[in-house]
């Protein structure tokens, strides 16, 4: 069993591509508009990006989403330096060039680290729910990874309504969690996230931005976002009333239609340096 078997089906206009160990949800149509990368967090499924990334392909833009194996990585790569870098091969191994850059959780620490180390290779940034300035600590009670109605009750933290959290959601983060190999390295990917602060990088990013919350995330609070915001010299902000940490899930419309308008508004005069 596998960290992607509980993976909904892949929207018509996207597709699963594997090549030289990378794989990849690609929407593949050629355009002249920038491409579009999405990033999940450290226990969210490729699948959460699936209503959006479809909606910015139709929209005319290439939409990629990147399997990210942190449950196979070495030691000394299950880390946000170590996952920028693999981010970064890919699209070496893509041949993509004046990326969007979009994360949501774990996804938007790395996106800024990869953005930081990589400022050319980025013309906007989009930032929901995400880690790298403070994260409440949600696992102060020792985690029962036995115990499945535990496990739902963490996971119902992630959202403001929670019947989002389904059999397959909690059977997915058992699997993580009760096969050592693969929890002990999202053990050491969550404590790099909490010690390897990007605050202050943020500012050195001036590249537009558009940051989408949920106005009642636990995980991040929105005290976060006014960070993000504050520190981010080229961003704007947007908050979505009851709704927690993963808001493309809960408010798919609305989070779509606030992120399109960002693309189109900020980037349909961007011509793209892309090649397939």
């Amino acid at each position: 069993m596998t960290l992607y078997d509980y993976l909904k089906p892949v929207p018509e206009n996207l597709q699963i591509h594997e090549s030289n160990d990378f794989k990849y949800i690609d929407s593949c149509q050629p355009s002249q508009l920038p491409p579009v990368v999405f990033l999940h967090g450290l226990l969210g499924n490729i699948d959460c990006w699936y209503d959006t990334a479809s909606a910015v392909a139709n929209e005319g833009y290439r939409a990629i989403i990147p399997f990210i194996p942190i449950d196979k990585m070495p030691r000394g790569h299950a880390n946000i330096d170590g996952i920028a870098n693999y981010v970064e091969s890919l699209f070496q191994h893509m041949n993509l060039h004046q990326i969007v850059l979009i994360g949501n959780s774990l996804g938007g620490q790395i996106a800024v680290r990869y953005t930081s180390k990589n400022l050319n290779s980025i013309i906007a940034l989009v930032l929901s729910g995400s880690s790298g300035i403070y994260e409440t600590d949600v696992g102060k009670t020792s985690f029962r990874r036995n115990d499945r109605e535990f496990i739902r009750k963490k996971a119902e933290m992630t959202f403001y309504d929670p019947k989002m959290v389904n059999d397959d959601l909690v059977e997915r983060i058992f699997n993580i969690s009760t096969n050592r190999s693969r929890a002990i390295r999202f053990i050491w990917a969550a404590r790099s996230s909490m010690n390897d602060l990007i605050i202050d990088e943020l500012k050195d990013l001036n590249i537009p931005a558009s940051i989408i919350w949920g106005l009642d995330d636990q995980i991040t609070p929105s005290m976060v976002a006014h960070q993000f915001h504050e520190h981010l010299p080229n961003s704007e902000l947007h908050f979505i009333k009851e709704c927690g940490h993963a808001p493309m899930m809960e408010y798919p419309e609305l989070f779509n239609e606030l992120l399109i308008d960002f693309l189109n508004c900020t980037l349909k005069n961007t011509p793209a340096e892309v090649e397939a």
